[in-house]
């Protein structure tokens, strides 16, 4: 039997086709429209992940974490975890009890239950990873036009890739782009190391890793000097236009090229490409996060968007219609309690649903207790133990809590400190609406294929048990899942049912574009937001980088004995991030990390292929073997990311700092680092 669903092996949410034999399934496979279609190995084994022996089938359980876990009931596995809460918070306060989400179980309507719940405790600490992903870049879009935009890819005529490579991570995304080129679009692609786009790229700008944000601000001028921006929209839709101009007068190109190793021709030749080409799209990635400056730096790529004309036009980067759904997180319940974010209170509440993001924060409050002790955590589908930026700091905060309970498909090293691990479903065994098909216009439902392997639950079945045992029905009274999602479901008119009869998905509207012509943008202003008033009142850069450039871009900028840059390595798309590194099947694909260093510096180091190396930080080494490779530019190395799950001599975050951080989002500096390296001997 072939049925539909959304694929949730990564954050990319891909229409899926399975085949379903005697309830058990059986393959998979992506829906696109493209002819030029890109494979997922993680897709093709679906197979091998849901039905792997390392998956966790019944509760587990442990009192104290020097012990052996032991399989037990999820009636006994409740009953411990609500006795631990209730003598916390008697003996501390419901908000000293945390929850810290990872990508996994996705951050449509499950996210929404789980904030639900920490609301109903008391507690406002429900957290995701957002400063070091796409939240903070989010903040940056509403804070300049009132939501994040979506790059209108196929229709552009000039597509330009900052900080990105969605062959690994959002499939369709990439085929779009490859489509485009194909019927003749131009491409820009900025990226300090070498991918398949900037092999195809009209123009790639071979960037300084973290300085990216000087980049924006050098285009921006080369656009405002030559008058290449389109005035009629600027006049009528912007607010701070004379103030920008008034900023970048004071900028030198010729020293941001020396700052960011391109020339200045390059650098007003992609200017010009850019501005000139009707539509041009801007495709923001994962590479602007986890920099100390990635408020700043998106605000000023979400500029060069609004001076050109390029926001809500077909082609160009769209603002989104999102389907209305019921906000059931009951966040005004706890608002009078200060969060471990007290600290960033622009990112703490710029969203109303989106929640907190400050991860570091949490770390922070656990060792440091403010602005109170946290005490107890939940880890729903995450593994800070290794994904975390400065991973001995972290596993010292995890080691003294008091109570740590894992809500995941597999054990990963975060299970080392954890009491009870309570087993989730696979994407292909619960039914869900996805953020994808939330945030835009068109809603697909991820539905449960299969049952449910063993005596695992779905995230929000788990999040309702959790909320029986500690006697919260009148926060949960929905009986089943898709009685809940019902419930958010009716400012829509739609019901699970009628999107379960329409299982490719329902466009709830049409996409309308230049809606600012007569709504306005969703700022306070109504208009783009070029100078923000909401910095300004509280003494952050009203214009970005209005007070200059940082010099300390790169995390140990200070230390002198730490001369070679190094950038984490990209996310290949046989794993999603540290996740599925025990399956088989794709270990073979890649089955041992690697340092990239370009032949100059391989040549200092009298490095060949397969040297094993030492990598060295203030924070702490690991050693891998050499790849010798153009990938990177000399004075820079690239290193395997994710591999810490396998062996703690590979965990690139015992290299990374968490103290240097983004005033505004809290966002420490996990991809870009100063180190040393010295050959081992073999």
């Amino acid at each position: 039997m072939k049925k539909i669903t959304v694929c949730r092996l990564c954050s990319a949410c891909c229409p899926l086709e399975v085949d379903v034999v005697d309830g058990a399934l059986s393959s998979a496979r992506r829906l696109t429209p493209f002819e030029k279609t890109i494979s997922c190995p993680k897709i093709l084994n679906a197979k091998n992940i849901i039905y792997s022996k390392e998956r966790i089938l019944k509760p587990l359980l442990r009192k104290n974490i020097e012990d052996e876990f032991r399989e037990v009931s999820w009636k006994e596995a409740l009953s411990f975890i609500a006795e631990k809460m209730e003598k916390i918070k008697t003996n501390y306060s419901p908000q000293s009890i945390a929850l810290l989400r990872g990508m996994a179980a996705d951050w449509g309507t499950p996210w929404d239950y789980a904030v639900r719940f920490m609301s109903a405790i008391g507690s406002p600490n429900a957290l995701g990873n957002g400063s070091v992903c796409f939240v903070a870049r989010e903040m940056a879009h509403t804070y300049t036009y009132g939501a994040i935009t979506i790059p209108q890819v196929k229709d552009s005529k000039c597509i330009v890739i900052w900080g990105k490579n969605d062959k690994n991570t959002a499939p369709a995304m990439a085929e779009a782009v490859i489509y485009a080129k194909e019927k003749g679009a131009k491409l820009i692609v900025i990226d300090p190391v070498k991918t398949f786009f900037t092999d195809i790229a009209d123009i790639w700008l071979r960037i300084k890793p973290a300085h990216d944000g000087a980049l924006a601000m050098a285009m921006i001028k080369v656009i405002l000097d030559e008058r290449l921006y389109d005035d009629t929209f600027v006049k009528n839709y912007c607010i701070g236009f004379e103030a920008l101009k008034e900023a970048i007068s004071n900028i030198k190109l010729s020293e941001i090229s020396d700052r960011i190793w391109i020339p200045i021709e390059r650098i007003k030749e992609a200017s010009r490409l850019y501005a000139q080409t009707k539509p041009s799209c801007i495709i923001d990635g994962n590479g602007i996060d986890m920099q100390t400056q990635v408020f700043q730096t998106t605000r000023a790529i979400c500029i060069l968007r609004a001076i050109t004309g390029n926001i809500d036009i077909e082609g160009g980067d769209f603002i989104p219609q999102p389907i209305p759904l019921k906000n059931i997180q009951l966040r005004d319940k706890v608002a009078h309690i200060p969060s471990v974010m007290f600290e960033y209170p622009h990112f703490e509440k710029f969203h109303p649903t989106w929640g907190l993001h400050g991860q570091s924060c949490l770390i922070d409050a656990i060792l440091e207790e403010k602005p109170y002790p946290i005490k107890m955590l939940f880890v729903q589908s995450g593994n800070p133990a290794v994904t975390m930026m400065d991973s001995g700091r972290v596993r010292n905060a995890l080691r003294s809590l008091e109570l740590l309970v894992m809500i995941d498909m597999f054990r990963n090293k975060t299970s080392e400190f954890a009491h009870v691990i309570l087993p989730a479903c696979s994407c292909f065994e619960k039914t869900q609406i996805n953020r994808a098909y939330i945030r835009n216009c068109f809603i697909m439902l991820q539905q449960k294929v299969i049952e449910p392997i063993g005596e695992s639950k779905s995230d929000i079945e788990i999040i309702f048990e959790l909320a029986k045992f500690l006697g919260l029905h009148e926060f949960f009274p929905w009986q089943t899942v898709e009685e809940a999602l019902d419930f958010q479901l009716k400012p829509t008119g739609l019901t699970i049912e009628e999107l379960r009869k329409n299982p490719k998905g329902i466009w709830y509207e049409k996409p309308r574009f230049r809606k600012y012509e007569t709504e306005g943008f969703r700022t306070p202003t109504k208009k783009v937001e070029i100078f923000s008033e909401r910095l300004s009142a509280t003494d952050f850069d009203p214009i970005p980088f209005l007070s200059g450039f940082p010099n300390d871009l790169i995390s140990f900028s200070k230390y002198k004995d730490y001369p070679i840059i190094g950038i984490s390595g990209e996310r290949v798309n046989c794993y999603t991030h540290t996740q599925f590194r025990k399956i088989n099947e794709l270990k073979r694909i890649e089955p041992e990390p690697f340092i990239e260093i370009n032949s100059l510096l391989a040549t200092k180091f009298n490095l060949k292929d397969g040297n094993m190396v030492r990598i060295s930080t203030p924070r702490g080494s690991i050693e891998m073997r050499v790849k010798i490779s153009d990938t990177v530019s000399d004075g820079v190395i690239r290193i395997a990311w994710g591999w810490g799950e396998e062996s703690d001599k590979w965990n690139l975050n015992f290299l990374t700092d968490d103290f240097e951080r983004d005033p505004i989002t809290c966002t420490p500096s996990g991809r870009t680092f100063y180190c040393k390296i010295e050959k081992l001997e073999a």
